[in-house]
C-alpha cells in the first residue's frame, strides 16, 4: 500500500512567511519566521534585519517542533513538563524546542507542515505564526 503525506509547497511557506512578517511589523516587533514540510524540512524563512542570528534557529526549531509533533509548542512544553523523566529526555533531543511561537499548519485536519516564530515575547511570536496560518486559510488545531 502507499501512503501520501500532504505537504505544503514552497510559494505557500512563502506567503506563510510574509504574512507573519506582517504582523510583526505591524506590532512594531522583530523577529525570525520559519516554515518547514509535514517531515520537518525548511520550506521558506526570513530573519528581520535587526533580528540577532539565533533568532532564526529558534524560530526552525519551533516550527520543525510544531510539524514532527504535530501540535503547538506551548502545548508540547505542557507535556514534556508533566512528569520529570519527560523534561530530562527533552534536554537531549536536538530539535525539539518547548518555547511557544511554534504551530503546526493544519489543512483539512491533517498536519501539512509548521510555521516557527521567534524574537518577540511568546504570545506575540504565537500571535504572528496564527497570522501567517490564518491568511492562507489555514488552521493550527488539529
Amino acid at each position: 500500500m502507499i501512503s501520501l503525506i500532504a505537504t505544503l509547497s514552497y510559494e505557500t511557506a512563502r506567503q506563510i512567511v510574509e504574512a507573519a512578517l506582517d504582523e510583526a511589523r505591524r506590532q512594531g516587533l522583530t523577529v525570525a519566521v520559519c516554515v518547514v514540510d509535514a517531515q520537518g524540512h525548511t520550506l521558506a524563512s526570513a530573519r528581520m534585519e535587526t533580528a540577532t542570528p539565533p533568532i532564526l534557529s529558534f524560530a526552525e526549531d519551533k516550527a520543525f517542533t510544531a510539524a514532527t509533533m504535530r501540535r503547538a509548542t506551548a502545548a508540547f512544553a505542557d507535556r514534556m513538563t508533566s512528569r520529570p523523566s519527560l523534561a530530562l529526555g527533552l534536554s537531549t533531543r536536538q530539535r525539539l524546542l518547548p518555547w511557544g511561537g511554534g504551530l503546526p499548519a493544519v489543512h483539512q485536519g491533517v498536519v501539512i507542515g509548521g510555521v516557527g516564530v521567534s524574537g518577540a515575547q511568546e504570545p506575540e511570536d504565537v500571535a504572528c505564526a496564527e497570522a501567517g496560518l490564518r491568511a492562507l486559510g489555514l488552521v493550527w488545531d488539529v
